[in-house]
């Protein structure tokens, strides 16, 4: 049995639904941000949690937990495991182990780091070796060309380093509270910027507009 998801030109590969999987993605990051700044609530409505520490840290416990769910969905409906989400719930389970055994929030801060640098660095020495990583993330969505996505694999490995830069600029230079809501309010729309400032070079690589073009010419 094939743990990992299939190639995307895999014929075998099972398609999801591309806003399920952005659910899937982006919920655990949404439970983080909760059970930090409802931390306080939580901790009163069930003492056991105050083993955990303070409320970042019982976030980090719910946002493992949120992870593990996560990838167990993605392995309900696909039969595999997602290979980013797969290599960000190896940091998430590490750097959350570790904070929570040495009661020290400073791998909660890191965490977004680690993640977006193993990503950008994936991505950008996947390029080194001839293979276009993206396609694993977008395929559901987008239908690209190789040289597609070999230029949007290079963009999103470089936009990646910046959000692993960003990271630390926030948590080193700027409140807790102030990191947790740039985390979600900041990276978020930033993310969404980013990603619809591709869509030129996803229209240009685009394989069902020239297909459809083709069809057009052949008439």
């Amino acid at each position: 049995m094939n743990i990992l998801e299939r190639d995307p030109s895999d014929p075998r590969r099972k398609p999801i639904n591309p806003g399920v999987k952005f659910l899937l993605e982006l919920g655990p990051g949404l439970v983080f941000f909760f059970a930090t700044i409802r931390g306080e609530w939580l901790a009163e409505k069930f003492p056991v949690l105050t083993h955990l520490g303070e409320p970042i840290l019982i976030a980090t416990a719910f946002f493992m937990v949120a992870t593990a769910l996560s990838l167990s969905v993605s392995w309900l409906l696909m039969r595999s495991l997602p290979l980013m989400p797969l290599v960000s719930a190896v940091v998430v389970f590490g750097f959350g182990a570790l904070a929570l055994y040495l009661q020290d929030k400073t791998f909660a801060f890191m965490k977004p780091t680690i993640i977006n640098s193993l990503f950008g660095v994936t991505l950008l020495g996947g390029l080194a070796f001839g293979r276009s990583l993206l396609g694993y993330v977008f395929d559901s969505a987008f239908q690209l060309d190789a040289e597609g996505w070999r230029k949007l694999s290079f963009r999103w490995g470089l936009f990646f380093l910046f959000l692993a830069v960003l990271n630390e600029v926030m948590w080193r230079n700027f409140s807790e509270a102030t990191w947790l809501y740039f985390k979600v309010w900041g990276t978020i729309p930033i993310t969404l910027l980013f990603t619809f400032s591709q869509m030129p070079l996803i229209m240009r690589h685009s394989l069902e507009d020239k297909t459809a073009k083709e069809e057009q010419a052949g008439k």
